[in-house]
């Protein structure tokens, strides 16, 4: 049997998930952007919800308002995640040791995915209770119950960890921080603003409009211009987005040397 063989019958996926969960908890700035994130949700909440006037608003959505500002966080952490490997070398090392390359990038989208979630369902949580509690004392807060409250809070967290797969998925295609980073705040805000101002045909397929016009909402988001997607078929058109970038991103790493 050949080492590459030994190598390969070794290292199983729990193995290689394990690994990259060391990585990533190792990692200070892991946890101030996560910290960062949550925070930011809360204090975004709590203060459109000291500012809330109107009672028939979408007060859901306007609580989990403050997840755009982690989406950006969260994919860049994703980019992080699989750029920094290559900036300091150890992407090496790691592919030495583990040449199923695949089974690399899978084993830190499903960590890098779980903690994301996980981060981004609390913050959702956090900052809906946090902004209904902010709520002028004359307007009632949204509750759980109601129908579609719920399924808000629980899809925007979801969003959260979809973005955050996206930065990685980024990652392992330019390898470059920067430039990785720059794609993708273009694609997931600064695209926002070009498409607002020429057209709105594509609006409701951005992903920060996913998340904020179509995850997070109770109330229909569409207008007589923009005609925003479901809840269900916009987390559909998310998933999509990163199961190709991060199969793209597989594909590469698979064929391009380290």
């Amino acid at each position: 049997m050949t080492t590459t063989a030994a190598t390969r019958d070794h290292y199983r996926f729990t193995h290689v998930a394990r690994m990259e969960w060391i990585k990533l908890r190792s990692l200070r700035s892991t946890w101030w952007v996560l910290a960062v994130t949550v925070g930011g949700a809360i204090g975004i909440a709590v203060a459109v919800g000291v500012n809330t006037r109107d009672a028939a608003a979408d007060l859901t959505n306007n609580a989990l308002a403050g997840i755009s500002l982690g989406l950006l966080l969260i994919g860049v952490l994703g980019v992080l995640m699989m750029t920094g490997e290559y900036s300091s070398g150890m992407v090496r090392a790691t592919l030495a040791a583990i040449p199923n390359r695949p089974l690399v990038l899978a084993a830190k989208a499903a960590v890098f995915g779980v903690v994301a979630l996980a981060v981004g369902e609390a913050a959702g949580f956090i900052a809906f209770f946090a902004g209904g509690a902010a709520l002028p004392g004359r307007i009632p807060g949204p509750a759980l119950g109601q129908p579609g409250v719920l399924r808000a809070v629980v899809l925007g967290g979801a969003g959260f960890c979809l973005i955050g797969l996206l930065g990685l998925g980024l990652g392992a295609i330019i390898r470059h921080t920067p430039a990785a980073i720059a794609v993708l705040v273009g694609g997931v805000y600064v695209l926002v603003q070009f498409v607002a101002a020429f057209t709105q045909s594509f609006m409701a397929y951005l992903p920060i409009a996913i998340v904020a016009n179509s995850l997070t909402a109770v109330k229909p988001m569409s207008d007589d211009r923009v005609h925003f997607l479901s809840p269900w078929t916009g987390l559909g058109v998310l998933c999509l987005y990163a199961a190709v970038v991060l199969g793209v991103g597989a594909w590469l790493l698979a064929r391009r040397d380290a």
